[in-house]
């Protein structure tokens, strides 16, 4: 009977130390993940690429909109009512056409500069989500080595109940 408790408990043991190490194992895989997650690689600008966020952002809001209609709408109202000496830019408004057009030379590969900027800071954070998917992964893997663990402990001491069951079945069978 004692030589049954000592195993039962060796066996109790060995499952415990089988569950630690899936532990172990699975706390070792997530610390490079964690250490990813939570101190991402610092991002550093160059002047230009500072640059180019500022005007992208300016650029592409209603206060860039509102007040370039307000300087054409005074620019053009000035050239049309100004005496003819004093308009600089006359009516088919030649000059603001040209100041127009170099404006949008300019500010669109600026704005794309910072819209590829953007793409790689949309990247990384899909790099992230990867991680933190991964991350989840490895804990369902961890849970689900712990249950197969647990359920072949379960079997395994079912059938030595049950062998145990039938060795006293037998010795009552043979006194009866």
């Amino acid at each position: 009977m004692d030589i049954d408790i000592e195993n039962l408990l060796n066996a109790e043991n060995s499952h415990i130390v089988k569950l630690q190490e899936i532990v172990k194992k699975t706390l070792e895989d997530e610390e490079l993940i964690n250490q990813n997650l939570l101190n991402p690689p610092k991002e550093i600008l160059t002047r230009g690429q500072s640059v180019s966020d500022k005007v992208a952002r300016f650029g592409g809001s209603w206060a860039f909109i509102i007040s370039f209609f307000i300087i054409l709408t005074i620019w053009i109202i000035y050239n049309v009512t100004a005496v003819k000496g004093d308009a600089f830019d006359p009516y088919p408004f030649i000059l603001m056409n040209l100041i127009l057009s170099c404006i949008a030379a300019l500010q669109a590969p600026i704005i794309m500069m910072s819209q590829n900027r953007q793409e790689e800071k949309d990247r990384k954070r899909s790099e992230n989500d990867y991680l933190i998917n991964l991350k989840a992964e490895l804990e369902i893997r961890s849970l689900d080595q712990k249950v197969d663990l647990l359920l072949q402990e379960q079997i395994k001491i079912l059938f030595e109940s049950q062998a145990k069951q039938m060795e006293i079945l037998k010795k009552i069978e043979a006194k009866l």
